[in-house]
């Protein structure tokens, strides 16, 4: 088995991949909706350091456990976390993503996910709760901006569409809860794979 720092090495190859293709893109001036593809320096560093950042985390989180379900679970949550990052700081979930729209909410979320997650340790039981705790502030959103900020839900993708991606988020923080606990169970069990 590869070290640590073997891995990451690996991870900063695989960023640095991924981020060829917009860096690509913007060289050739090509884009989806025709108009080019505009990615500014800024923009590079905020990926890299997103996605390099979400590799160290999923490691450092997932190497405490030798449990495919944990793995599954760190690696889910992780991705979520950087594609709710991710959509919210391209175009924001609720409104156009200025300061005064809701979508500051969304980091909240992902801030009460962290500390639920450090309160818990990340041992697995812990962690499941963290992550329903995390689903729950994630529903909570919608409503809260529906109550605060009622005009930003008509703009795109309007209030069908947020209570659509909210729901979608909220999904997949449950599946990674339910696959902590099965680890949490599985270790119980001794039987950690």
């Amino acid at each position: 088995m590869r070290s640590t720092a073997g891995r990451l090495i690996v991870w900063a190859a695989v960023v640095a991949l991924i981020l060829a293709i917009p860096l690509a893109l913007t060289l050739l001036g090509s884009g989806v909706d025709g108009d080019g593809w505009h990615w500014t320096f800024f923009d590079f560093v905020f990926m890299g350091a997103l996605l390099f950042g979400a590799c160290l985390v999923y490691e450092l989180v997932a190497e405490t456990r030798n449990n495919g379900a944990y793995r599954t679970a760190v690696g889910l949550a992780v991705a979520t976390a950087v594609l709710l990052v991710w959509i919210n700081a391209a175009v924001g979930i609720i409104g156009d993503g200025d300061l005064d729209s809701p979508n500051g909410l969304y980091f909240a979320v992902l801030a009460i996910g962290f500390v639920s997650a450090c309160i818990a340790r990340f041992r697995p039981r812990g962690m499941a709760r963290a992550l329903g705790i995390t689903a729950l502030a994630q529903a909570l959103v919608p409503v809260i901006a529906l109550v605060f900020w009622k005009p930003l839900l008509f703009e795109p993708p309007g209030v069908f569409g947020v209570f659509v991606l909210n729901t979608f988020f909220v999904l997949v923080w449950i599946g990674s809860a339910l696959l902590f606990r099965r680890a949490g169970t599985a270790e119980l069990n001794g039987q950690a794979k």
